[in-house]
């Protein structure tokens, strides 16, 4: 097998390598994927993708993977993390579809490539709304499973946002006006709740995960809301999904317990609401006490986290793809 990585930021054994995309509106567009291997057995992979404001950087995330056996990918969207360049607005794009040719190409470097015949896709947030869209459009055939973590699948806050009026009032700015501001009042609780240098235990680059989160612009929105759309008509997604979430949604005014032990991003009763129109075979289980992202929780629960996935991992997954 070829190996065109370098050492990634993580060092080894992670491994790094830039997927060229064709130019769009801003310039040069790239999209990073991130490869980490196993000893153990042959043939299964994981492909994971992140969310909003964010890139990979869960070490302990691929390594509970490859401790199974699995060689573990992740693929940094364009205009995030290590594929945001100099000359782009972050995270912005159109359409949710603009991300299909980088996923395209991940798939085929573990598919095809690598020599991957059953692939688990993984995501988290904003990408466990792209990712599915994805897999119900191209249906590729080494996909074992899906594993959603806080997907998000409808707007959170007020009702107001999720009527047909302001969908349509975010349609026509959106088309109308693309790279329009859209004000929103963001705290740093979040950001605070994970990294090592406030209040907790994880290391990542501010610069590809900022604690103020990044702008969100009308055109942007307009794609999240037409991506929205299409889950609630429903998807076709035939392999077992399990989608994973915090216990409770909760909004605290304040730094405190309650920041570490609930959702203050998304609202977790959307996400439990719309996990049915995934497919046809959907586990769907609240953690109590997680975060958003659900592995970068606080030890205890992450290890029922862990432990929700093996279980689901050896009832749906790997008894039928031994």
């Amino acid at each position: 097998m070829p190996d065109a990585f370098d050492t990634d930021v993580l060092g080894r054994p992670y491994r790094v390598e830039t997927i060229e995309l064709p130019d769009d509106a801003e310039g040069p567009v790239v999209a990073t994927l991130v490869r980490k291997p196993t000893r153990k057995r042959a043939g299964r992979a994981v492909l994971h993708v992140h969310g909003f404001a964010d890139y990979f950087f869960h070490r302990e995330y691929a390594e509970w993977w490859t401790e199974r056996g699995y060689t573990f990918y992740a693929l940094d969207l364009r205009k995030y993390g290590r594929s945001l360049r100099e000359h782009q607005t972050p995270n912005f794009i159109e359409d949710l579809a603009e991300y299909y040719p980088e996923l395209d190409a991940a798939w085929q470097r573990i598919t095809e490539r690598d020599g991957h015949t059953s692939v688990v896709a993984t995501a988290h947030s904003t990408g466990g709304l792209t990712l599915p869209l994805w897999l119900n459009e191209r249906r590729p055939a080494a996909l074992a499973a899906m594993f959603l973590n806080a997907p998000w699948l409808d707007m959170q806050g007020s009702a107001w946002l999720r009527n047909p009026a302001a969908g349509v009032a975010i349609n026509q700015l959106g088309a109308r006006q693309p790279h329009r501001l859209i004000p929103r009042t963001v705290n740093t609780f979040y950001g605070r709740s994970l990294h090592r240098d406030h209040e907790g235990e994880f290391d990542y680059n501010f610069e590809w995960k900022p604690l103020e989160s990044y702008p969100v612009y009308a055109g942007w929105l307009r794609a999240i809301r037409r991506g929205h759309g299409q889950i609630h008509r429903g998807l076709d997604i035939k392999a077992p999904t399990l989608v994973l979430s915090s216990g409770r949604t909760l909004y605290p005014k304040e730094m405190g317990e309650d920041v570490h032990t609930n959702d203050i991003v998304l609202d977790v009763q959307q996400i439990r609401r719309w996990a049915s129109s995934l497919g046809s075979h959907v586990t769907s289980i609240g953690i109590d006490g997680a975060r958003h992202d659900v592995v970068l929780s606080r030890p205890e629960v992450r290890a029922r986290v862990y432990r929700e996935i093996d279980r689901w991992l050896t009832a749906y997954v790997e008894d039928v793809r031994s």
